[in-house]
């Protein structure tokens, strides 16, 4: 794989780092009702949807805005206001659903983890074998604020055993983390383009049962973010409703295409994954530990603890790896100091071997010779 030098590297949940044919698809300029526009955001959806094993009872709608606008779509769409919604909270994205949930006045209850905890399945199936007012899950499919892969195939099985509805944010997973919609029932998945299929911002998208979309129709707060209207128009005419990002739905059909030359879910999974174990590795030689187990860390983005040493601040360590050509994300955990450190975009093991040798640099100059977290 070429890696492309000339920009930071971004070890970010997304926006990530991109190819530059990826970046060289938005150089042409696209009429939003054009047919060949149109051709695009269709094989868009088609190719979506075969990535979840979802085109037998399942449509794609895409979604203009970051991938909040999409959950807030799906959300407000999708949930009868009659029934509740059970949101597994273990981090700062379950939390936003919850309150998503709350500004548009869905009943919600909260099953609060914690910022290290999985969901317990045994505990959600109690939990609604208790509650049958609840008709809805809603669960992050890895929590990115600590890197936590939720185990959500055996979520998915208790939420079907019980008759209930499945919600899956898989924002920062899906299209490097297997999803078979014939295997593993849901409601609906929300993702975005600028995550796992390595396109730029601009879209999110929504892969929803027909037939709770069909049950939808003017049951949405919000005109713009109708999903119901939104894949009826599109159904009807090919288009966007409204003005669509052309360039950045150009970019990401060449990013699926570059997914799919690359081997699909299971290359991408395991291009991230080497990254990931290559990353953690060389960290924990150099004394950094992680939040998780390692049984819960993600193949997406790792949560490490901040060294208890005097002359350790991140905001100087941020810059300094800056400077060498890397841009880490701080951490997002109440409880304790941490930053991530993202292991997908177009990056390779090659490119974690000099981010550690940037990191080395950094805590030269910053004069840490220790970087163990308190205990």
């Amino acid at each position: 794989m070429t890696m492309t030098t000339s920009d930071a590297y971004l070890l970010t949940p997304g926006p990530l780092t991109t190819s530059a044919t990826v970046k060289a698809a938005m150089q042409r300029d696209w009429g939003s009702w054009d047919e060949d526009f149109n051709a695009m955001t269709a094989e868009i959806c088609r190719r979506l949807l075969a990535c979840a094993n979802a085109s037998e009872r399942h449509a794609c709608i895409p979604v203009q805005g970051s991938g909040t606008f999409a959950v807030e779509a799906a959300l407000g769409t999708l949930i009868d206001a009659t029934r509740t919604t059970l949101v597994l909270v273990n981090g700062a994205y379950g939390k936003r659903l919850v309150s998503l949930l709350e500004r548009l006045g869905r009943p919600v209850e909260v099953m609060a983890l914690g910022d290290a905890t999985p969901p317990d399945p045994a505990r959600v199936e109690a939990y609604l074998a208790a509650n049958p007012n609840i008709g809805y899950v809603a669960v992050i499919h890895c929590e990115t604020s600590s890197g936590m892969l939720n185990p959500l195939a055996a979520i998915a099985e208790v939420v079907a055993a019980q008759g209930r509805e499945l919600i899956i944010d898989s924002m920062s997973a899906f299209g490097a983390l297997p999803v078979d919609a014939e295997r593993l029932p849901f409601l609906a998945l929300i993702s975005s383009a600028n995550k796992c299929f390595e396109g730029v911002p601009g879209f999110g998208f929504v892969i929803a049962r027909r037939d709770a979309l069909e049950a939808a129709e003017g049951r949405c707060h919000s005109l713009s973010l109708d999903l119901h209207d939104q894949w009826r128009y599109m159904t009807r005419t090919g288009q966007w409703r409204y003005t669509p990002p052309t360039h950045v739905v150009a970019a990401f059909l060449q990013a699926m295409k570059e997914h799919a030359e690359e081997g699909g879910v299971p290359a991408r999974h395991a291009r991230y994954a080497a990254n990931r174990e290559r990353l953690v590795a060389g960290m924990r030689e150099r004394g950094f530990e992680t939040l998780l187990e390692d049984r819960w860390l993600s193949p997406i983005i790792t949560t490490f603890l901040s060294p208890a040493h005097p002359n350790f601040d991140f905001s100087r360590f941020y810059a300094e790896l800056k400077a060498q050509g890397f841009i880490i994300y701080p951490g997002k955990l109440t409880e304790v100091e941490s930053f991530r450190i993202g292991s997908i975009g177009r990056l390779d093991i090659k490119v974690v071997d000099r981010l550690l040798s940037a990191i080395d640099t950094a805590l030269a100059t910053m004069g840490v010779d220790d970087a163990r977290p308190a205990h």
